[in-house]
């Protein structure tokens, strides 16, 4: 009911392989200390540090930040991002959902969510957790809530601060739809990341992502490499006295995995994904991923 289109029908060897691979997964520690920082190579612990250093440098100017990066298309790609998932309890239903927006901290995501389930199908029940690791950004959102939305001081949402690889907070089987918007390339460990949506998750729940991405169009692939490596940095210097974070997020786009490699990592913590995986948005300068857990 949640996305329409999505079937529940797969091979079941192929499920319990795909949750074989998650399981050992979790079990193997990565014996390499380092991972990268956008192009540079940092220690797995200041990986962390540095991420929540760009965050809070950004939360006042977040969207000023999103608008730059994407030229202010990204208010197009959450809107569409949240009509494609179509959640909500629907007429007739006593079974509120319970959503979880991850690196979720202007709230953005969630208050559309919220909104959209809202006016379309009249549920004002609905529950919204929005979790990130850095209380900059939650502050950020929990001002917002207050000032910009009707959400304020509703039971219905909270703010949570948690790391995203792990989600120690949240209980397995809890949670009815998970989304992340713009944050996973930043996790130090993204596969951790993936497995732990798949666990919070209840069967039959969607994990619902949308994170920059690769363009596979040569020419237009030019274009926005130039103006991300030349512009972007400067820009960010000039609107937001800030050209190393901006820097970083550059640099984290192109480190991410490409899309298909980015569904087999979806695939590979548990989930079904439906199709290829992802849609491509504005010629794969972003894309949304879909896993359901069954």
């Amino acid at each position: 009911m949640i996305l329409n289109g999505l079937t529940r029908t797969t091979i079941k060897g192929s499920l319990l392989l795909n949750r074989g691979l998650r399981l050992y997964s979790g079990m193997v520690k990565d014996s390499s200390e380092t991972t990268h920082f956008g192009y540079q190579t940092v220690s797995t612990r200041e990986k962390e540090n540095l991420v929540k250093g760009v965050f809070s440098s950004v939360a006042s100017n977040y969207d000023l930040m999103n608008d730059i990066m994407s030229m202010g298309v990204h208010r197009l790609w959450k809107t569409h991002f949240i009509n494609k998932l179509d959640a909500g309890m629907r007429p007739g239903t006593d079974r509120p959902l319970a959503f979880l927006d991850v690196a979720g901290g202007t709230g953005d995501i969630a208050f559309g969510l919220l909104d959209h389930a809202k006016h379309k199908f009249q549920d004002i029940q609905s529950t919204m957790t929005v979790a990130d690791i850095n209380p900059d950004m939650l502050m950020e959102g929990e001002r917002r809530c207050v000032v910009q939305t009707s959400y304020g001081r509703s039971p219905r949402i909270q703010f949570l601060e948690q790391n995203g690889e792990t989600l120690d907070k949240i209980e397995d089987n809890s949670k009815d739809v998970y989304t992340i918007a713009f944050g996973i390339r930043n996790f130090t460990d993204i596969q951790a990341g993936l497995n732990t949506a798949y666990r919070v998750l209840k069967p039959g729940g969607v994990f619902a992502c949308l994170e920059f991405s690769h363009v596979d169009n040569s020419l237009v692939d030019t274009v926005y490499q130039t103006y991300s490596f030349s512009l972007l940095p400067l820009m960010g210097q000039l609107v937001a006295n800030d050209r190393d974070s901006y820097q970083y997020l550059v640099e984290s786009i192109r480190k991410f995995p490409k899309q298909e490699e980015f569904a087999g990592m979806v695939r590979k913590a548990g989930f079904y994904v439906p199709g290829k995986g992802y849609e491509d948005l504005t010629f794969g300068v972003a894309a949304i991923h879909i896993g359901v857990k069954l």
